[in-house]
C-alpha cells in the first residue's frame, strides 16, 4: 500500500464491516478516530517499551509527576503507559471491550483528551454489542501508519480525504473541513510569498494562525513552505475549531509531527465568532477557509453583543444566513499592528463577500472599512470546479496592514479562472485543479503588480459609490367621474364613517346611521359637480371647496384627502402637486436609485447623467450618509465581473442554421426515414 489513494480505500473498506450496524452517517464514529489511534499505535511503537520500563520504574519510586520523564523516554510530547498496543489488543478477544479501554486511559492527559473528543467509550460499546470490535482491531492491524511509511503530510491529506468522504456520506457541506492541497499552496504562497527574503533571516521567528483551521492543513503547509526556504526558522501555529472530531485529529496530528507539542497546544476548541481563544493576541500570518454560506445563529448573541461594544464586529454584521465576514473581520482583528511589522492574511471565499448587500448595509459596511483603511491588497478569482463540494466561483482575498508604497491606496483583482487543468478522475464536484505552473503564474502576477490580459489594478475608492433617491414631481389630474366616485368607498376615512366604536349599542347604531347618512350626502354631492378632467389639485381642490359649502357639507380633512385620492389619477401632463410650502411633492411611483461613483461630485453627475433626460428630477435630501453626513449613502462593492468582461460576440446565422439542418438529418436517419 504505497499509493495514498490505496491508503484511503483500505481505510474506508472498514465501512464494510460495519455497513449493517452503523449508518452511512455514522461511518466516521468509527473509522476516524481508530485511524488516528493506529496512527498513534505506529508513532509510538519504537519507544513504547522504553516508556514502559520508565513508567514501571519511576512508580517503583514512588514518584508522582512522572509526566516530563515519560515524555522524554517516548520522544513526543504525549506517551502511553498501557501494557497493550494493536498487536496485543488483537490477540485477546476475550477481553477486547476492557482492555481497549485500558489502552486509551493509559495516554498521557493531553493525548487523551484528544481521544475523549472522539467519544469512544459509546464506540466501544456499540461494536462489542455488535461482535464487531474485534474485526475492527484486527482490520486496523493490517496497516502500517509510521510516519516512516505515510509522512505526515500525506496522512494529513488522508485524514482530510476520510473526512470528505464522511461529509459526502452525510450530505453536508464538506468544504467547512477540506479545502483542495493546491489551493492551499497558492494562498500559503500569496501570503508568504512577498516576504521570502525576510523570512530567510537568521533567527527569524513567525507566528501562523488559522481561525477555523479544521485538520490544520493551511497553517502546517505554511509552516512548511517557511521552514523550505530557512530550515531554521521558527514557526509557530495557532489555530481554533469546532468540530470536536477535526478538532482532535488536528490536534493529535501536531502532537505526532513534534517533540516539544507547543503547536498542539496551540489549537483551542470551540467556535472563534463567539469565543475567542486568543483574546490580545496578535499573529504575523492569519490565514482561513470559513464555511460557505453558513449561518450564524448560533453565535448570533455573543457577536451581536460584540458589535455593539465596539468589539471584533464593529465594523458590521453581515446577514444571518452567512458569516463569511464575520471571520474576515476576526482575522483582521488578529494583525499586528503595523508598527510591529503588521500582518498579512489570506482567507477563501465565495461571490457573495464581494456583493452582497445594499449601501449602508451589514456586508457593505465591512466592506468600506476593509478598503477605506486600505487593508486589501488583492483578490484573486479561482476557475470554478476546483472545490469537492461545490462547483461555484471562490476568490482568494489578501490582506494587509502593512502594504508596500507602491501598493497603497490601491487594490489588485487577478482574473485565475482559466488557469487549470482538468484532472484525471473527479472527485465530487471537483473536476479541475491547480498546476504547480498555474499557482507560479497567479503569483507572478501578484509580485509584479502591474495591468494586462489578467490584472487589473484600481485605487480603493473605485469600488465605493453614494446611493443616491431620484425623485421626479408627483403630477395628478382629476375627475368626478362616476367610476372614480365608486373607489371611495375603497378609501379608509371615508369607510371609517359609517363605523362606530361606542360600546353602547344605541349610540353605535346611530353614530354608523349617521355616517351612512353623510356619505351618501358626499356622493350626492361629488355627482353634481361637473364631469370635466381638471389637470391642476389647486383648481380642483377650490372646486371641491365650493360644491361641499353649496352642499352645505363641512368635509374635514381626512374625508378631504380621501376624496382627493379617488378621484385622481397620475397624468404626466398634468401640473405639478406642490405641497403647503410651495415644493414639489414626488411622486413615490417614479422614485429611483441611482450610484454614483465616490470620485465624482453628486451634483454634477446628476447634472451629467440625469438632468439632460428627465429635466424635472432632484436628489432627495432625505438620506445622508451617517459617516459623513453627505447626500445618499456610501456603498462598496467589487463586481469582478464587470472588470473582466469579455465580449462574445454570437455564432452567425449561416452556422446556426448548419447545425439545425445537421441534427434533423441524424434524427430523421436514427428514425429510418428518408430525407
Amino acid at each position: 500500500m504505497n499509493d495514498f489513494q490505496d491508503k484511503v480505500s483500505f481505510l474506508w473498506s472498514v465501512a464494510d464491516l460495519i455497513r449493517d450496524h452503523f449508518k452511512r452517517g455514522k461511518y466516521q464514529d468509527v473509522i476516524l478516530p481508530f485511524t488516528v489511534l493506529r496512527r498513534i499505535d505506529c508513532v509510538l511503537e519504537p519507544t513504547r517499551e522504553q516508556v514502559r520500563s520508565t513508567n514501571a520504574t519511576l512508580m517503583r519510586r514512588g514518584l508522582e509527576n512522572r509526566d516530563p520523564a515519560l515524555r522524554k523516554a517516548s520522544g513526543f510530547a504525549f506517551y502511553n503507559t498501557s501494557l497493550y498496543d494493536f498487536d496485543r489488543l488483537a490477540a485477546d478477544s476475550t477481553h477486547l471491550a476492557a482492555n481497549l479501554r485500558n489502552y486509551i486511559a493509559g495516554f498521557s492527559p493531553n493525548m487523551l483528551e484528544v481521544v475523549q473528543r472522539f467519544d469512544l467509550d459509546n464506540t466501544i460499546t456499540k461494536l462489542e454489542d455488535a461482535g464487531l470490535l474485534y474485526k475492527v482491531i484486527q482490520r486496523f492491524t493490517e496497516i502500517n501508519l509510521h510516519p516512516t511509511v505515510v509522512p505526515n503530510h500525506q496522512m494529513g491529506t488522508i485524514f482530510e480525504e476520510l473526512l470528505r468522504k464522511f461529509n459526502e456520506a452525510l450530505d453536508e457541506n464538506p468544504g467547512e473541513h477540506f479545502t483542495p492541497r493546491e489551493v492551499i499552496r497558492l494562498m500559503v504562497d500569496l501570503m508568504l510569498g512577498r516576504d521570502r527574503a525576510d523570512l530567510a533571516q537568521p533567527q527569524v521567528a513567525r507566528s501562523v494562525y488559522d481561525p477555523c483551521c479544521g485538520t490544520g492543513g493551511m497553517i502546517t503547509l505554511a509552516k512548511d513552505r517557511v521552514l523550505e526556504w530557512n530550515p531554521a526558522a521558527q514557526v509557530h501555529l495557532f489555530g481554533q475549531e469546532v468540530n470536536p472530531e477535526t478538532w482532535a485529529t488536528s490536534k493529535a496530528d501536531l502532537l505526532m509531527s513534534s517533540t516539544d507539542g507547543r503547536d498542539a497546544d496551540n489549537i483551542a476548541f470551540g467556535s472563534v465568532l463567539s469565543r475567542d481563544a486568543f483574546p490580545g493576541r496578535y499573529f504575523d500570518y492569519v490565514i482561513a477557509n470559513p464555511p460557505y454560506g453558513k449561518d450564524w445563529k448560533q453565535d448570533r448573541e455573543a457577536v451581536q453583543d460584540e458589535h455593539e461594544r465596539g468589539g471584533r464586529f464593529a465594523a458590521g454584521t453581515p446577514r444571518i444566513s452567512d458569516g463569511q465576514l464575520l471571520f474576515l473581520q476576526h482575522m483582521l482583528s488578529k494583525m499586528r499592528p503595523s508598527a510591529e511589522h503588521g500582518s498579512r492574511v489570506a482567507i477563501v471565499m465565495n461571490g457573495s463577500p464581494l456583493f452582497t448587500g445594499d449601501a449602508g448595509g451589514g456586508e457593505s459596511q465591512i466592506r468600506r472599512w476593509i478598503l477605506e483603511n486600505d487593508w486589501l491588497e488583492a483578490i484573486v478569482a479561482l476557475p470554478e470546479q476546483l472545490f469537492y463540494n461545490t462547483g461555484i466561483g471562490t476568490y482568494i482575498w489578501v490582506l494587509s496592514n502593512r502594504k508596500e508604497p507602491a501598493r497603497a491606496r490601491k487594490v489588485q483583482l487577478v482574473d485565475a479562472r482559466s488557469f487549470w487543468r482538468p484532472m484525471r478522475k473527479s472527485l465530487g464536484d471537483k473536476r479541475r485543479e491547480l498546476g504547480d505552473d498555474d499557482i507560479a503564474r497567479v503569483c507572478d502576477l501578484v509580485d509584479r503588480f502591474t495591468e494586462g490580459e489578467h490584472s487589473r489594478i484600481y485605487p480603493t475608492t473605485h469600488f465605493g459609490y453614494r446611493k443616491i433617491t431620484v425623485e421626479r414631481p408627483l403630477r395628478l389630474a382629476f375627475q368626478a367621474s362616476t367610476d372614480r366616485i365608486a373607489r371611495l368607498d375603497g378609501e379608509k376615512a371615508f369607510a371609517n364613517l359609517a363605523r362606530s366604536r361606542k360600546k353602547s349599542p344605541e349610540i353605535r347604531t346611530q353614530e354608523e346611521a349617521e355616517g351612512r347618512a353623510l356619505q351618501s350626502a358626499i356622493r350626492a354631492m361629488l355627482t353634481a359637480m361637473p364631469d370635466t378632467l381638471v389637470k391642476d389639485r389647486a383648481q380642483f381642490a377650490k372646486l371641491l371647496a365650493a360644491t361641499a359649502k353649496r352642499a352645505g357639507l363641512k368635509l374635514a380633512a381626512p374625508i378631504k384627502k380621501a376624496i382627493l385620492s379617488a378621484l385622481s389619477e397620475r397624468d404626466e401632463s398634468a401640473a405639478i402637486c406642490l405641497d403647503k410650502h410651495g415644493n414639489p411633492e414626488p411622486n413615490t411611483g417614479l422614485r429611483d436609485t441611482e450610484n454614483v461613483p465616490l470620485a465624482d461630485d453628486v451634483d454634477a453627475w446628476f447634472e451629467r447623467e440625469v438632468t439632460p433626460y428627465v429635466p424635472d428630477a432632484w436628489i432627495s435630501g432625505a438620506v445622508r450618509d451617517a459617516k459623513d453626513g453627505e447626500e445618499g449613502k456610501v456603498g462598496y462593492e467589487i463586481n469582478f465581473n464587470r472588470y473582466f468582461y469579455r465580449y462574445q460576440p454570437p455564432r452567425p446565422l449561416e452556422e446556426i442554421e448548419a447545425d439545425i439542418a445537421r441534427v434533423e438529418k441524424e434524427i430523421l436517419a436514427m428514425l429510418g426515414v428518408q430525407a
